[in-house]
């Protein structure tokens, strides 16, 4: 008796499965995402909690995973020579641009989706520690289909090239070459390179994204319709797109980028003299950023002459206005959204008050002692204990300079409360006239 089988129970699994969830293209897929996560993971305190840098970390980190997707493209493309079958494939009946893309898709869309996977996780591994700003996305489109083009034309070459060395030989040309085009000069070079780094406080106009995913793409199809289908001449519709692409983002240059309005924009603290401000970007370090300058405006209430606030926004300073110190670039000051050193903050911060820029002469040596003891009144170097007792082991000038140190920030200190004030008021009106002869003396 015939036993009938129905139902999807019957039914064999699709041939092209095994291509998608049990070969070489998954793979692929974890290697982008193992290799771009390690990758970022080792200079975390770079990025993390920083939108726009964790963004240019993904996007700077297409130096190493572009030649990585190109090389596992060609070792796929090579596969069937490599086992002996392809003469075997080209007597199919399937057209050869189906056989082609039939193995070629699954390597571009895993290397496509490890890529995108690891930048998911990077932006989650932010998000906890963000002071401010937003996602900075817009680059992300288009660096994933530059992944998948840059599989797909792999695939090509190991289709034409005829040899095992060829993935290895294209991963290190590829980095070479994008690295050569990255670092250069060539402002259109930099445009045409999926890897070229993103300028500071700038975010790419609307369409870049979609120029480099056609400039890429459009050259990968172009390239798999001339080597596999059946008029080639087809291949002359995505060169052309490609070719305008390229046109449009060489001829753009540096204009590709404009500034992010965020980075012009800061909040402040205005229940402080001077007031804090930091820049929108990081509004939630604001509370700790005020706390770390508290014990130097505490000291300086009362005091008169003194800059309106501690700015921190793109562009050059305003009149009454000091930089803040730097909080970025994140890894030094800042990392994950707090103040590595609080103490040498609020010292670099006392520096920035007394900085003015003045067209004179280096200061004398009274300047000197006068500025060291504000500096140590306010808020001392982290340092200077070990600065001192290095000195007091100098010789006989060092030791002086000492002692006349130490002299004049002992007068500061033992001065009355509204002495003080008076002698910190014409102190900051002379730094502000750049009048070395007002500077009071200690």
């Amino acid at each position: 008796m015939t036993t009938v089988v129905t139902g999807t129970a019957g039914r064999g699994a699709h041939p092209l499965r095994a291509e998608w969830v049990r070969g070489f293209a998954p793979w692929a897929g974890a290697a982008v995402l193992v290799i771009l996560g390690t990758a970022l993971g080792g200079k975390a305190d770079r990025w993390q909690g920083d939108w726009a840098e964790t963004a240019g970390q993904l996007h700077s980190a297409m130096l190493i995973t572009l030649p990585l997707a190109v090389a596992a493209g060609c070792w796929q493309g090579g596969r069937e020579r490599r086992r002996g079958t392809a003469e075997l494939w080209a007597a199919a009946v399937r057209p050869p641009l189906a056989r082609l893309l039939a193995a070629a898709l699954p390597t571009a869309l895993w290397v496509a989706a490890g890529y995108l996977a690891a930048a998911v996780s990077a932006l989650l591994a932010t998000w906890p520690y963000a002071q401010g700003d937003r996602p900075h996305l817009v680059l992300l489109p288009g660096d994933t289909a530059a992944m998948a083009a840059a599989a797909l034309a792999g695939h090509v070459a190991g289709r034409v090239v005829a040899t095992r060395l060829a993935a290895p030989l294209l991963a290190v040309g590829g980095y070479v070459g994008l690295g050569l085009v990255t670092a250069g000069r060539s402002a259109a070079g930099h445009a045409l390179s999926p890897a070229a780094a993103v300028p500071h406080g700038t975010l790419p106009v609307w369409w870049q994204p979609a120029a480099m995913a056609a400039w890429t793409g459009g050259a990968a199809v172009a390239a798999a319709l001339a080597y596999a289908a059946r008029r080639r001449v087809t291949a002359l519709l995505p060169l052309a797109a490609a070719l305008a692409a390229g046109a449009l983002l060489a001829q753009t240059g540096d204009g590709l980028w404009r500034t992010d309005p965020l980075t012009r924009r800061q909040v402040c603290d205005t229940s402080t003299a001077p007031a804090v401000c930091v820049n929108a970007r990081y509004a939630g370090m604001l509370p700790q950023v005020t706390d770390a300058l508290s014990g130097i405006t505490g000291k300086l209430e009362g005091v008169r002459n003194l800059p309106a606030r501690w700015a921190d926004h793109e562009g050059a300073v305003r009149a009454g206005e000091v930089p803040l110190p730097g909080i970025t670039p994140v890894g030094w000051a800042a990392v994950r959204g707090r103040l590595t050193d609080p103490e040498q903050f609020a010292w670099e911060a006392v520096a920035a008050l007394e900085g003015v820029d003045c067209p004179e002469a280096a200061p004398t040596p009274g300047e000197l002692v006068t500025g060291d003891a504000v500096e140590h009144y306010l808020a001392p170097s982290p340092v200077q204990q070990a600065f001192d007792a290095d000195d007091a082991r100098g010789g006989a000038a060092r030791r002086a300079d000492l002692r006349a140190r130490r002299a004049a920030r002992a007068r500061l200190a033992g001065m009355d409360e509204e002495q003080r004030r008076r002698w910190l008021s014409a102190y900051f009106a002379a730094r502000a006239a750049c009048d070395a002869r007002a500077v009071p003396a200690l």
